[in-house]
């Protein structure tokens, strides 16, 4: 059967973290790749080639050895592209071969299979800080994806290639990535060929777009109610920074009462922004700028804006002698100066507020800016006197070329820009903050892409959006240098300009179209009614769902198998998700009765296992989200959790409740609150609904204290694994809010309201979200689910949604993983889909079994039978309640529906139960749930 598949399941578990910290190799760009020589006779890797076979790399470095490339001329799965490029491979002992645990080279250390013994004994899925994970390159792409599906589900086209990098990685796979290219493997060392020398050349580097619409929602995100921007830890208004934010709304939204109400507040500050003065005094020009700017930005009057006219006061003060002159200006450095500007980018912002107001601009002012373009063509940001050393920097460079060029008449010193900001384009397509610098700055990025865009040089423009593409972190936002990781006004406003193909000499915000009027919000009900009254169209079909999950080729005699032809061990975690899902819907009890005999009448898969072998209750590796997860589903048909399948699971949860973090070797306990064995926020969250649900609040206070202080403090996020490794993912926080909603009382309100908003922030243009897969059907699910605890207010998002999901189901019912990559329906990614389009909620899920009968099972001896051309169920399913319930980790060879997202099939949230809940939860005293 299926590694992929088995590792699935167990991948979530894996709570993918980004281990290779500073200790994972990092290689140069002289790494040497070394040709595979396994157990049997590899193809030579120059048989692979871009219309024949698929490459795959190892890195051995962390083990001191080198990156091992393998070839497969006729490659049917990426585990077999592993096996057959010369490499062996070894899984759990809990798991199986599925789950690639050790992999081994006879190039290297006499074909020693690494992590070795010592360090990993291969029983539970390594830990997340440790393990292989799975990258991949399609034809032509040079840059690495983390793998959505596992290596025996993904199948490799010609001119793939495959790496697998030991360390670990985040639900993103954003960190952690191999440290050398596709391009490298393919060549079998060293970089491809980089770009022309010729200055006039821009880098080779693989084409990206920025998401404007997230950028946007990060900087509405930043004003205080709706208007404003404050100063950090302070509540005084930062009236520069609100102006960067107009903009980017501008740019990225168009006209709309969002941008009017930030509008009107900076037209009531005018006097203290622009006037600091007093009225009678000349105003601050930049600030002056901005502000006229923005009003013709808006096409508002910036001759009458916060009752000033601006363009007038501006072309008034413009210093009319410096220094040089005998009788010099005070304040004024120069002829042309505006009063107050002091650095190039505020005159130059005057200048072009000027130009588009169609003003004259006085003598000098534009002359001045020719005067600060040094030797070498950058552009200095301060006002110099004359003869003063010159040394520029993009950023400013940009925005002066943009107004100067815009201008007319400096055809020479706009030349002399360019070919500056082409010459300083680093091979990343990124700009440097300033001269000699080697890293990327955003905001220095932003503008030179601006400026070469007007001024036509497209493909060093698409290089730099590509870097900052790359650069856009989890929250839309962006941070100031490369690899930041706090997002900042200062760099998002013009990154969003950049991305949205526009700048400040050419932007006008457009109207938006009319929004299309909510529908309808759903009734509160039992969960076993119609969830909403949505209009047709508006999700995906239900019952077709029911029924991919269902078919006989999938449901076989009550029970998921990864393989899809039940020859193997089941995967009962998926078995459960399948329930959850038919529990949610309601369109085939029996066959949801089905599933509940046999997990509760101890019932074996082929190979012996029961429910309580894959969870580990009663033993010695019991996995706490796994046996939360059996408990929940007692509890959701109406069955007792505290014999179910022979145990009470509520006690076993309990008694997985740790008291104090585990030391090495023992790695049980990453806190105190956490669950032992269940190293992902799906898992703790498991086992705290099914501790709340039966009335235990006060043994699950730890594991709740826990789970809240997992909570990101400034986005409201949650991140995938425990311990955290600092990302954010939509299918943890969607699953967190719904715990926490579930608990008594109103103390984790504020934490739950928080989240999300910012679960709504992270949807995509076309209603998905971000998950391990990509655009993942697993993670719009999630998000419908979340976002259904205050479904009035996130209506128009759950409908996106419902529509994406829709968008993304297959003729035979069942549901792709995601939008990109591989397609075929999937059963993990179907009962997610299923359960969460319904909208209820995990926490309050309810389906009575009275007057159902179980399907008829047949004899073991029975065959199965598949017709060709039927799904067999999409095997490599990631499961995120693996050792204790994580998400999936693509490495080994689990299918990875975005680590938490795995997990996340269970979960299942209902606008009218959740929102009763949430209801309840303002009323209850004491135990009432």
């Amino acid at each position: 059967m299926g590694t992929a598949q088995q590792q699935d399941r167990h991948v979530g578990k894996k709570r993918l973290l980004s281990l290779l910290t500073a200790a994972a190799v990092t290689f140069a760009a002289s790494v040497v790749f070394v040709t595979g020589a396994g157990p049997a006779a590899a193809d030579p890797v120059a048989e692979c080639t871009a219309t024949k076979g698929a490459i795959v790399a190892v890195d051995f470095k962390p083990f001191g050895g080198g990156v091992v490339r393998g070839c497969d001329t006729t490659p049917t799965t990426g585990y077999e592209l592993l096996h057959e490029g010369g490499f062996t491979t070894e899984g759990t002992q809990h798991d199986g071969d599925g789950f690639i645990c050790r992999i081994g080279t006879g190039s290297f250390n006499s074909g020693t299979q690494y992590p070795t013994p010592a360090t990993e004994d291969c029983v539970l899925t390594p830990q997340a800080t440790a393990y292989w994970s799975y990258w991949i390159a399609s034809p032509g792409q040079d840059s690495w994806s983390y793998s959505p599906l596992g290596a025996m589900s993904r199948k490799p086209q010609a001119g793939d290639v495959d790496a697998w990098v030991f360390g670990g990685t985040d639900v993103g796979g954003s960190t952690g990535r191999p440290t050398f290219t596709p391009d490298e493997v393919r060549a079998g060392g060293g970089a491809t060929p980089g770009p022309s020398e010729d200055p006039t050349d821009g880098p080779t580097v693989p084409a990206g777009e920025i998401d404007v619409t997230a950028a946007a929602r990060w900087v509405s995100g930043q004003l205080r109610e709706g208007t404003h921007v404050v100063d950090e830890g302070a509540d005084t208004p930062n009236d520069f920074l609100t102006t960067e934010a107009a903009y980017a709304l501008a740019a990225a939204n168009g006209k709309g009462s969002a941008l009017d109400k930030v509008v009107t507040h900076l037209a009531g500050r005018t006097d203290a922004y622009a006037y600091p003065a007093g009225a009678e005094e000349p105003p601050a020009a930049p600030a002056a700028a901005r502000l006229a700017l923005l009003a013709e930005i808006t096409e508002g009057d910036p001759r009458d804006f916060g009752g000033h006219d601006l363009l007038g006061d501006l072309a008034e003060n413009v210093c009319p002698a410096g220094p040089e002159s005998g009788s010099p200006t005070p304040g004024c450095t120069a002829k042309g100066d505006f009063h107050g500007a002091t650095y190039a980018d505020g005159q130059a912002l005057a200048v072009l507020a000027l130009l588009r107001g169609g003003v004259d601009r006085p003598a000098g002012a534009e002359e001045r800016l020719t005067q600060l373009v040094c030797q070498d063509g950058s552009v200095t940001g301060i006002l110099l006197s004359p003869g003063e050393y010159c040394d520029g920097d993009p950023a400013t460079t940009g925005l002066v070329a943009l107004v100067l060029d815009e201008a007319g008449g400096h055809e020479a010193a706009v030349a002399k820009m360019r070919a500056y900001l082409k010459k300083a384009q680093l091979s990343s397509g990124a700009f440097p903050a300033y001269n000699g610098s080697t890293t990327g700055s955003v905001a220095a990025t932003a503008y030179a892409a601006q400026a070469l865009r007007a001024l036509g040089d497209g493909d060093a423009t698409d290089a730099a959006v590509a870097w900052l593409s790359r650069e856009q972190l989890d929250d839309g936002g962006f941070g100031l240098d490369e690899g930041a990781t706090d997002a900042g006004l200062y760099a998002t406003a013009p990154a969003v300009l950049a991305g949205a193909g526009t700048d400040l000499v050419r932007l006008v915000a457009k109207a938006t179209e009319p929004t299309v009027p909510p529908t309808t919000p759903p009734a509160t009900g039992g969960p076993t009614t119609k969830p909403t009254t949505r209009p047709p169209g508006a999700g995906p079909d239900l019952k077709k769902g029911v029924g991919f999950l269902t078919h006989p080729a999938n449901l076989l005699q009550g029970r998921y198998y990864d393989d899809g032809a039940g020859q193997g061990q089941a995967e009962f975690g998926m078995t459960i998700d399948g329930a959850f899902a038919l529990a949610a819907t309601g369109h085939d009890n029996n066959a949801l009765r089905t599933i509940v005999d046999f997990l509760s009448g101890g019932g074996k898969d082929r190979t012996g296992r029961t429910l309580a072998d894959w969870s580990g209750v009663g033993g010695k590796y019991a996995q706490g989200g796994r046996i939360g997860k059996a408990a929940l589903l007692a509890q959701a048909v109406e069955r007792d959790p505290r014999d179910f399948g022979g145990r009470d699971l509520i006690a076993a949860v309990t008694d997985a409740v740790c008291e104090k973090p585990s030391t090495a070797p023992d790695r049980s306990c990453p806190a105190k609150g956490a669950y032992t064995y269940s190293p992902s926020v799906f898992a703790q969250s498991l086992g705290i609904i099914a501790q709340v649900r039966a009335g235990e609040e006060k043994a699950a206070e730890a594991p709740i204290a826990y789970l809240a202080s997992l909570q990101h403090a400034s986005s409201g996020a949650w991140p995938s694994l425990i311990p955290s490794t600092g990302d954010s993912d939509v299918d943890s926080t969607a699953m967190a809010a719904m715990t926490l909603d579930l608990v008594p009382g109103d103390a984790h309100a504020v934490a739950v309201d928080k989240s999300l908003a910012w679960i709504a922030a992270r949807q995509l243009p076309d209603g998905g979200f971000p998950g391990a897969s990509g655009n993942s059907v697993n993670s719009a699910a999630l998000a419908v689910q979340g976002l259904s605890l205050d479904a009035e207010k996130y209506d128009k998002q759950i409908t996106k949604a419902l529509k994406f999901l829709a968008s993304q189901q297959n003729k035979d019912g069942g549901f792709n993983v995601a939008k990109e990559g591989q397609r075929g329906s999937d059963i993990r990614a179907s009962a997610q889909a299923v359960g969460g389009a319904t909208g209820i909620s995990f926490g309050t899920l309810a389906r009575s079994l009275k007057g159902t009968t179980p399907n008829p099972v047949p004899s073991s001896s029975t065959p199965v039978i598949v017709t060709p051309g039927d799904s067999a169920g999409g095997g490599g399913i990631v499961n995120a309640d693996g050792p204790g319930g994580g998400g999936g980790l693509a490495s080994t060879g689990a299918q990875a529906l975005g680590l938490a997202a795995a997990a996340a099939v269970l979960v299942l949230a209902g606008w009218r139960t959740v929102v009763t809940a949430r209801n309840r939860r303002g009323a209850a005293a004491g135990g009432e749930r």
